[in-house]
């Protein structure tokens, strides 16, 4: 080693490629140091930042980030990257208050692509990079560093499926640490993957592939059985049949602390084109004698004592089939052009969906950052009619629900405005995405949130009755829905027309009919009155405020008089409003065709409660929740039966409304005019 320290004097990766093999030596061992020494005092991931030291400068010297992307899955694995990005002389504060985050962090870093840290999502991440990239017709190059173990979760599977069926040209980077995959491999390995890589082969194994296949009559015959000779040598030597059957050329084994041939080895693959994975073998905790003994104990974040942190070692998918008649999200149908539950006589207006696809398709003329995604069910979720307009901006995943959130979270970083339409019931699969990756990255993801509420026949498994809750804890979240067809298309506009997370939660009703109005985008968090009253305050959120408004006209002909608010945003509240119109009264109904448990019901009582501490007058409010009840599955039938069992038919509501008046014992007028203005 030389006197002089290297990694304190590096101002970035591009200082990376004027260095020497004996530097680039020297460089692994002060980076390996300083990841010693600063996590026996912090803690931390160690043995997998440890093991990918080499990896991650040769990928740094070939890349030109941050103009090149890449992505670290799962995030614990990317302290090396840290240090060559920048954060040496704040690294010492590794997850602490205030300091650096102990995974990538796109607030710490233009170089950190992605906020990660749980494991399974990069590839996804990646591949919707690679999309917006190919859509901008751009030129960045995409490497994704997945570990062995990662790879095996669902969401990375998915995300295989999808990148071999696309042919997405980019960089996986498998780093195989002999936690999860078997190392039987060999010499004859490691030749035939030079040999793949070679232009040569790529050469001559397109012009016999030509050359036969044109041969009369025999040509097809003969190919087919030279590529399954081939194919058989390749797989007899190889671990990783599995990446060539689903598309991914496979490269493997390198060896993973060797930093000349890793790089000779990245710019091949890079020059191969479509997606290649490159099988990388790894020691976890290299370079610390305690870690390469104890892999699991020294993974982190609590460690075993470091006692003597210099004590290092030297040197050393398919798609979904759906039917003509649209699928219910099992791939099952469920009677012609009916959505979920729908009777086969025909709708007297078009539903909800169609409205949503309509307004989705005339918005993308316009811009074309908008791509549409869903997850195996392009008809029942109306995307069809975006995918016949503008395929190369449709993007079908099959039934894979996580990879479609987490890649649309890719396309936002990468500069589109994804769209994604999902069933209600199925996005509950995603959930960890929607928290980790579309809301605590703060991208403009629309969530479609199709068959939003009842409903119908499918029953259980499939109402759409606890997305809402779910959905209004999350930050950076906004979630609307439309009181009918009309503002549904205005809040579509609204969603595309800023930039955080947006939830659009709709039913798969018919629409009610009213006549077309300009959709205008709606100012965020604003909810609007729709009938002034003195006695009782209804606020509801999405369709079922047509229905309590026709409650409010039952009760109205009974001598009550009933103010209606038009919440449009669960989160978002308008506060304000809903105080101000509650002020005088001494009953407020809450409406939503959602579980009532932590509902949009909750926020609104939350709100009161908050207002009580300040404000005597609403000291005496009285709250009622109406909705889906709590702590039970609603079982099958169709919407009107169930809406009319659970009361939340018109009539329904009225009745809850006069139970709930009886039981506080309130009497029509007995709040005045004067004192409701007061």
């Amino acid at each position: 080693m030389t006197d002089v320290a290297i990694l304190p004097n590096l101002h970035g990766p591009g200082d990376l490629r004027g260095l020497t093999d004996a530097q680039l030596e020297q460089l692994a061992q002060e980076i390996r140091e300083t990841i010693i020494t600063t996590v026996a005092t912090t803690g931390g991931h160690l043995g997998s930042s440890l093991g990918v030291v080499e990896l991650t400068i040769a990928l740094h010297r070939l890349l030109e980030s941050p103009r090149d992307r890449i992505v670290w899955d799962t995030g614990h694995q990317a302290y090396p990257h840290k240090l060559l990005t920048g954060r040496f002389d704040t690294f010492g504060t590794l997850r602490q208050l205030g300091g650096v985050g102990g995974f990538p962090r796109r607030s710490e870093s233009e170089h950190d692509v992605f906020d990660g840290g749980h494991a399974g999502t990069g590839l996804s991440i990646g591949v919707g990079l690679a999309a917006a990239r190919d859509i901008r017709h751009s030129l960045e190059r995409i490497a994704v560093v997945v570990g062995d173990a990662a790879l095996m979760s669902g969401l990375s599977l998915e995300a295989l499926n999808d990148i071999g069926h696309r042919q997405t040209d980019m960089l996986l980077v498998l780093n195989d640490n002999e936690m999860s995959i078997s190392p039987t491999v060999g010499a004859m390995s490691r030749y035939l993957s030079q040999v793949k890589l070679s232009s040569t082969w790529q050469r001559s194994r397109s012009l016999w592939d030509r050359s036969t296949g044109s041969i009369p009559v025999m040509g097809g015959l003969a190919l087919e059985l030279t590529q399954r000779l081939r194919q058989s040598v390749v797989n007899f030597a190889q671990p990783g049949q599995l990446f060539e059957d689903l598309g991914i050329t496979y490269i493997g084994l390198v060896p993973g602390h060797d930093i000349p041939t890793l790089e000779q080895t990245f710019r091949a693959a890079f020059a191969l084109g479509g997606p290649v994975l490159v099988h990388v073998r790894t020691q976890k905790g290299r370079g610390y004698h305690p870690a390469e003994r104890d892999q699991v104990a020294f993974h982190g974040a609590a460690l075993p004592p470091i006692v003597d942190p210099r004590g290092l070692a030297r040197s050393g998918v398919r798609s979904r089939p759906e039917p003509a008649d649209a699928a219910d999200g099992t791939g099952e149908p469920t009677g012609a052009g009916a959505a979920v539950g729908e009777p086969q006589a025909a709708a007297p207006t078009a539903n909800y969906t169609h409205f949503f696809a309509s307004e989705l398709v005339e918005l993308a003329r316009a811009d074309r950052r908008i791509v549409g995604i869903t997850a195996g069910m392009p008809t029942g979720t109306g995307m069809n009619r975006l995918q016949a307009e503008f395929p190369e901006r449709f993007i079908d995943v099959g039934i894979a629900e996580q990879h479609a959130v987490t890649l649309a979270t890719g396309l936002a970083m990468g500069g589109l405005r994804p769209v994604v339409a999902i069933y209600s019931t199925f996005l509950q699969r995603a959930f960890d995405q929607t928290v980790h990756d579309v809301c605590q990255n703060d991208q403009p993801v629309v969530l479609a949130v199709d068959r939003a509420g009842l409903v119908g026949e499918d029953g259980t498994s499939h109402q759409g009755m606890f997305t809402l809750p779910v959905q209004r804890q999350l930050p950076n979240l906004v979630i609307a829905s439309p009181r009918d067809e009309q503002e549904l298309r205005a809040l579509l506009r609204t969603a595309l027309a800023q930039d955080h997370p947006f939830a659009l939660h709709y039913p798969r009703d018919p629409g009610f009919g009213v006549p077309e109005r300009e959709p205008v985008p709606l100012p965020i968090g604003r909810g609007e009155v729709l009938r002034e009253g003195r006695d009782i305050l209804f606020v509801g959120f999405g369709p079922i405020v047509m229905r309590a408004m026709e409650a409010a006209d039952l009760l109205e002909a009974e001598g009550w008089s009933i103010g209606v608010i038009n919440a449009r945003f669960a989160k978002p509240l308008d506060r304000q409003l809903i105080l101000d119109q509650a002020r005088g009264r001494q009953l407020v109904v809450t409406f939503e065709e959602s579980v009532v448990a932590g509902g949009f019901g909750s926020a609104v009582l939350e709100a009161f409660e908050e207002a009580r501490f300040v404000d005597a007058a609403f000291r005496d409010v009285s709250v009622r929740i109406v909705g889906l009840p709590a702590d039970r599955f609603v079982e099958h039938g169709s919407v009107s039966d169930l809406r009319r069992v659970l009361r939340l038919d018109p009539r329904g509501l009225a009745e809850q409304v006069r139970e709930t008046l009886a039981m506080l014992r309130l009497a029509r007028g007995s709040v005045t005019a004067d004192e409701a203005g007061a």
